[in-house]
């Protein structure tokens, strides 16, 4: 068949100049398409002799394989052309190191809370938890306080409502842990080392008070204990919280109802230049009550108070951390300002040890 090596140079000649995908469909139309040369070709095969159809046949199907083996190789040039393109566009150093993820903090609340429980921990202490909503049996009667105190008002405390006929005895949100205390000694008894840090309820609001903070309150009963254990374990848990060589204690006589005889404990400080320095300087700070456990307190709690006795003290987790820490309003601590907490915040692996650091 005649004109076959000059439609080969044509078609690919084309192929080989077309610049896009658009130019490579129109030429495999107009070479192998329906009404295509090439397929037109194909079709005039039937009014040719057998002898000489056989040879034509031959010569068309090995341009047609040439042209769409063309067609082929030029798709994926100008397709590799097209991605080296946009590569250059798009150019990225895949060496650079990734983009910092910003990580969470621990809240000072809960590792003050985890340095507290670690020491006391290795004092032989362990961890006591109760509900913090009680019924006034355990918040305010078996703590030996009495129905005329103004602790048990409702401008002090959070009382539960009640639908009318309902005459289950009051529920409040706990003013504080010695309830857990009362539990405690009704599920363990004696001897007895126990502290309840959680969170407790009472309706103040300022600068140093919120409704809603954390406290850790203590208890240890043995036949023997005295003021002087007590005094012992509180310089020892001074000493360690705050990372001292040495801290002074000063008892002030007080009176709660649920201990006797009861003491304020401050702790000697400096405040030269705004900055507290503990366990130097003549100055003397307020940072918990304590006091031996009232024999009632151990009667309601299923204890024989002839027989056992023990010391209590309690004091607030907020207040420490803010001293240690230096955190100037206890009410920024419930705000969820995440730039506060980033500024405040522990990582999330620090954990506190008393052999190993209790803070970073």
């Amino acid at each position: 068949m005649d004109g076959l090596d000059a439609l080969k140079d044509r078609y690919l000649a084309g192929i080989s100049g077309a610049g896009d995908e658009a130019a490579l469909e129109e030429i495999r139309l107009a070479a192998l398409g329906k009404k295509g040369e090439i397929s037109l070709k194909m079709r005039e095969l039937g009014q040719m002799a057998p002898e000489v159809r056989q040879a034509a046949g031959a010569a068309l199907n090995r341009l047609k394989d040439e042209i769409d083996a063309a067609l082929r190789a030029r798709k994926a040039a100008l397709a590799d052309a097209a991605l080296d393109e946009r590569l250059k566009a798009e150019w990225l150093d895949v060496t650079l190191p990734g983009r910092p993820r910003r990580q969470g903090t621990i809240h000072p609340v809960s590792q003050v809370t985890e340095e507290v429980t670690a020491i006391f921990a290795d004092m032989g202490f362990a961890v006591a938890e109760g509900p913090q909503i009680e019924s006034d049996w355990f918040n305010f009667d078996a703590l030996n306080i009495p129905p005329e105190h103004p602790a048990r008002q409702e401008h002090d405390t959070f009382f539960m409502a009640r639908e009318p006929g309902d005459n289950r005895p009051p529920h409040v949100l706990r003013t504080h842990t010695s309830p857990v205390q009362i539990r405690a000694m009704q599920t363990h008894g004696a001897p007895l080392r126990v502290i309840a840090p959680g969170r407790v309820y009472r309706m103040d609001m300022d600068q140093t008070h919120t409704p809603m903070f954390h406290q850790v309150e203590g208890l240890a009963i043995d036949r023997d204990i005295s003021m002087a254990n007590l005094k012992w374990v509180l310089e020892e848990v001074c000493r360690a919280y705050f990372e001292v060589d040495s801290v002074e204690l000063r008892f002030r006589a007080s009176h709660f109802p649920f201990t006797e005889p009861s003491a304020e404990v401050d702790i000697r400080c400096s405040w030269e230049g705004g900055q507290l320095k503990i366990g130097q300087g003549e100055s003397w700070m307020e940072i918990l009550g304590s006091g031996m456990v009232h024999p009632k307190v151990l009667a309601a709690g299923g204890i024989d108070p002839n027989e056992w006795q023990g010391f209590a003290f309690g004091m607030g987790i907020d207040r420490i951390a803010m001293l240690k820490y230096g955190i100037p309003d206890l009410r920024a601590f419930f705000e969820s300002d995440l730039r506060w907490l980033r500024h405040y915040g522990f990582a999330a692996l620090d954990m506190p040890t008393v052999s190993g650091g209790l803070s970073r």
